[in-house]
């Protein structure tokens, strides 16, 4: 439930965050009046979100059982892919981010471009929705109520640490939760892309492709599925969602995990701190 109460809780606070500098500079610049074409925005983003999440679960649960684990891992896949560019992109555009969408709000409130400002509601919110559907995904098919617990419960913290900040005037360094967040998530990713690599095995040996010494076990902890380690336990799924540990592993997933990590590691955090001196 950590890993899904993380995804939900990052991912919702960029949201709420970009919208709060949307709508709050539309009150600084006497413009509050066009903030409802904003939430109109919002508002559908957020049922778009929700209906996309509802339409991949019912897909799933009709695809047959053969073509189950290729679903899975195209979407550890597809998730690991779209994290790793948001991770990266937040880390070169966080820091101007504000700016950014101040610029966009002041050219359409300018020429009065009402479908625009619904759309630029749509987009921000729409974007983490969409971004927040991939990543889950994976980890619903795994765990629906662990999942669906973790985001909730990441959804409300992330509102209430928004209204914190915008209304109550709560400081945080932004740059410093977003780069230690950014960590996390990269460890995440390199779980999910070994679990989509296993997925993938998995649909390779039901097919009856014979792909060879990746497929053989790496290595194997010999702990038992009753146990709380296993990564199906109390304690070790925990570490599974969040690092992508497991008992026993393919070579191929080994292989997968420990290079997305050797390389998209240093280099997010490159960028953050090439970024800082930069700025500094």
């Amino acid at each position: 439930m950590l890993g899904q109460y993380l995804i939900a809780f990052r991912e919702v606070l960029e949201a709420a965050l970009m919208t709060a500098i949307i709508l709050s500079y539309m009150t600084r610049s006497s413009r509050r009046h066009l903030s409802r074409y904003v939430w109109y925005g919002i508002i559908l983003a957020v049922a778009a979100s929700v209906s996309l999440g509802a339409g991949i679960w019912i897909a799933f649960g009709e695809i047959p059982a053969l073509y189950e684990s290729l679903f899975e891992a195209t979407a550890a896949f597809v998730a690991v892919a779209v994290l790793s560019s948001m991770i990266y992109w937040m880390a070169i555009k966080g820091k101007t981010i504000r700016q950014e969408i101040e610029r966009r709000v002041e050219a359409m409130a300018s020429r009065g471009a009402i479908i625009g400002l619904v759309l630029l509601g749509f987009v921000v919110v729409f974007r983490e929705g969409f971004e927040t559907v991939l990543f889950l995904t994976p980890f619903l098919i795994a765990d629906a109520a662990a999942t669906l617990a973790g985001m909730l419960l990441g959804i409300l913290t992330a509102v209430l640490h928004s209204y914190a900040i915008f209304v109550v005037g709560m400081r945080i360094n932004l740059r410093k939760f977003f780069y230690f967040t950014s960590i996390l998530l990269i460890l995440l990713a390199g779980g999910l892309a070994g679990y989509g690599t296993h997925e993938l095995l998995e649909y390779s040996e039901g097919a009856g492709v014979q792909l060879g010494w990746v497929a053989q076990p790496a290595y194997s902890l010999g702990i038992a599925d009753a146990s709380p380690f296993h990564d199906k336990g109390v304690i070790g799924s925990i570490f599974a969602v969040m690092f992508g540990y497991t008992v026993s592993a393919e070579w191929a997933r080994l292989i997968v995990h420990v290079s997305y990590l050797a390389v998209v590691l240093p280099l997010v955090i490159w960028v953050y701190r090439r970024t800082r001196t930069q700025n500094a």
